[in-house]
């Protein structure tokens, strides 16, 4: 079947309607079939086409003019051979139910194509999850590594619903000593209680941070300064000076204690915070709290991605917006 080359645009006539109808390419138009790039190369590739004085090397070496193409094309490729119909969509690909094409079929997936070395705007990212899940579809990351390897990262809004966790009332002071602070007696024991610090004896226990923060603004915790009990925003201001990630660790942090969570740190898992759901003994989640506007590379999310899964934990970074915290898991797929 002959096609022809038009800029970028490969044509076929209406004896091509077939290919459309039984395998979901191109774009019907007035005398015939409209290819992108990657449905032609493919199509040439598989023998199913020919395009007038070009081979696969040479529209190959066409179509790669942009940087972008090859690593689209390797990803097209790999859905198709996978059994997926597949269009170009708002994101990068729109990517059908098995055994399903455009027209009657319904999308599953929305692609979006990067490399490894990419960076993710989580605000950007954020928005293009949103708006897949209002079409009902999965946001699909397909990424493409520098030996031409793909993965593929399923993204999606975690909604972290509310857990019915009792704390009892307790009524604290405490000692602060650098970013720490010390808590002694019966504040203590309720405070350990409760998952809150970590016991320096009996009768002691340290508070890091994030926790002192968060009891502060619930008002069962008392900080003397010089100039009076410390106010939250004092307390920021101090542990900022050795911890430039504070202010979004302490926000994420309060977060979860009020939806009934209980995080502690996951330092030794590389991320801010291991979470514990309910009364388990081992916890479920790592979180990342980041602060607004950040971007992150690909290969920074694959490999907190990977620590995760090989703990049996779900990946989750804790966004700060105006609004509140938006939380966005990273999880590897197969298709």
């Amino acid at each position: 079947m002959n096609a022809t080359l038009d800029g970028n645009t490969v044509r076929l006539g209406p004896d091509a309607l077939p290919i459309h109808q039984q395998g979901g390419y191109g774009r019907v138009e007035a005398g015939g079939l409209r290819l992108v790039p990657e449905e032609a190369l493919y199509l040439v590739h598989r023998q199913k086409i020919r395009v007038d004085g070009w081979d696969f090397d040479r529209l190959l070496a066409r179509f790669s003019g942009t940087g972008q193409f090859l690593r689209s094309y390797l990803v097209y490729r790999d859905l198709r051979e996978r059994g997926y119909a597949v269009q170009p969509g708002p994101h990068d690909y729109r990517v059908f139910r098995r055994g399903e094409r455009p027209g009657s079929g319904k999308t599953r997936y929305l692609v979006r194509v990067l490399s490894e070395r990419d960076l993710v705007d989580f605000e950007a990212a954020g928005a293009e999850v949103a708006t897949s899940s209002h079409m009902r579809k999965e946001y699909v990351l397909a990424v493409v590594d520098d030996e031409d390897e793909l993965t593929y990262y399923g993204v999606k809004a975690s909604v972290l619903p509310e857990m019915e966790r009792a704390e009892e009332p307790v009524q604290a002071e405490g000692e602060l000593l650098g970013a720490t602070v010390l808590v002694r007696g019966r504040g203590a024991e309720t405070l350990a209680q409760q998952w809150y610090g970590t016991r320096l004896d009996e009768q002691r226990l340290l508070l890091s941070p994030a926790e002192v923060i968060h009891l502060v603004e619930k008002g069962v915790l008392t900080v003397p300064g010089t100039g009076g009990p410390l106010t939250p925003a004092a307390l920021v201001d101090g542990a900022a000076t050795t911890d430039s990630e504070i202010r979004e660790k302490a926000q994420v942090y309060s977060d979860l204690r009020r939806r009934g969570y209980i995080p502690r740190t996951g330092y030794k898992f590389g991320h801010h915070f291991r979470v514990y759901i309910g009364d388990k003994t081992h916890s479920e989640l790592l979180v990342h709290a980041l602060p607004p506007g950040i971007r992150l590379t690909m290969s920074a999310i694959a490999r907190s991605v990977r620590l995760a899964h090989s703990v049996k934990k779900k990946m989750l970074f804790g966004c700060v917006q105006e609004k509140g915290i938006r939380y966005i898991e990273f999880g590897r797929i197969k298709l």
